[in-house]
This record gives C-alpha cells, structure tokens and sequence, in this order.
C-alpha cells in the first residue's frame, strides 16, 4: 500500500515538471496496458495548475490513453488466454468473456469511462478477438468524455471544480454508465420495432 501511496505521488510530482505534457501521454499509455495509477491524478494536477491549458492537456491524456490501450488489445491478441488466466480467477474470466459476448464493444466504452482498472479490458478485448476498428473507436469515444469532461470542468471554473470531481466523480460515472446502456438497448428496441415494419 505504501509503495501504491509513493507511486502515486511521484506521478503528481511530474505535474510542474518541463516535460509533464509528455510524462501525461505515457502515464495515459502504460495505465491503458499495464501502469496502476489512472492518468486523471496527473491531469488534474495539471489543470489546476494551469486551467487555461486543460483542454490541450485532456487531449494529450486521450491521445496517449488510446493508443495505450490499442497497445494493450495487442498484448492481449499475442498473450491470450494463458495471459488472462495468470491475471483473472477462473470465474472473473468467465464474467468477462460473458459481457463481452453479450455486450461485444459497449464492455469497452462503459471500462474507458468509469473508474475500472481499463488495462483488463483492452487485453481481454484483445484475448477474446473483439472487432479492432469498433474497439479503437469505443475507447475513443469513452476515454475522451472521461478526461474532456473533467477538463472542460477546469478549464471554465477552474481550481474549485476539483473539490465537486473528488466528491462526485463516482456518481457521475454511474449515471453515465446507465445512459449509455440505457442508450444502446433503446437502440435495440428501436431497430427491432423497425425491422419488423
């Protein structure tokens, strides 16, 4: 736990930092594949710094997040199951390959948005041979409303959004979570009334 504490304010300490634009693409990167620490700790250290700024950042931290996880897709199509059983217990593995069977992609945009360690989503998406293109685009659309939201927070009301986001970013999250399945299976509703007309 000390060493998760220690680990977690040296990504912080990189927010004054000359290259911190650049340590917030790789810390987005490796969280995205195998790094424990979520990128948001860094772009909110960084917002507050310099609100002006935010939007820039919050697409620096999407662009590396993105990649990070089409790097993690590709650890997880190389490595496959025998990597997956070394990560999850027997019956997670099984709870993930069943979201993933029914939900397909949507498993991805609900990870990239909410707090869930996302690194086990890319490999797994990669481990159970999920369509690339609809993957990338999933995590596009989740990782970017993650990070544009919390930026756009700052960069509009500046330091004193931080308080609301440590308070309310779990809630939020959930709400989100529930409009975009709510979203796709009104999607679904939809498409089968139609196609039956």
């Amino acid at each position: 736990m000390d060493l998760l504490h220690d680990l977690y304010n040296w990504v912080i300490g990189w927010a004054g930092h000359p290259n911190a634009v650049m340590a917030l693409f790789w810390f987005a990167f490796a969280e995205s594949s195998f790094f424990p620490i979520p990128p948001d700790v860094l772009l909110i250290a960084m917002c507050v710094a310099d609100p002006s700024q935010a939007l820039f950042y919050a697409l620096i931290c999407s662009l590396g997040s993105v990649l990070g996880g089409m790097a993690g897709f590709g650890i997880g199509r190389g490595a496959g199951r025998p990597l997956l059983k070394r990560m999850l217990s027997a019956e997670k593995l099984a709870t993930a390959e069943s979201l993933y069977n029914r939900y397909d992609v949507w498993a991805i945009g609900i990870a990239g948005f909410t707090p869930l360690p996302y690194k086990i989503f890319t490999i797994t998406a990669g481990a159970f041979a999920i369509r690339f293109v609809p993957f990338v685009f999933a995590s596009a659309v989740s990782r970017s409303a993650r990070f544009f939201i919390v930026a756009t927070a700052f960069y509009f009301w500046g330091a004193h959004i931080k308080l609301w986001i440590d308070e309310y970013f779990n809630l939020a999250s959930i709400l989100f979570v529930v409009l975009l399945v709510g979203g796709f299976l009104l999607l679904r509703f939809l498409g089968r009334h139609l196609t039956h007309h």
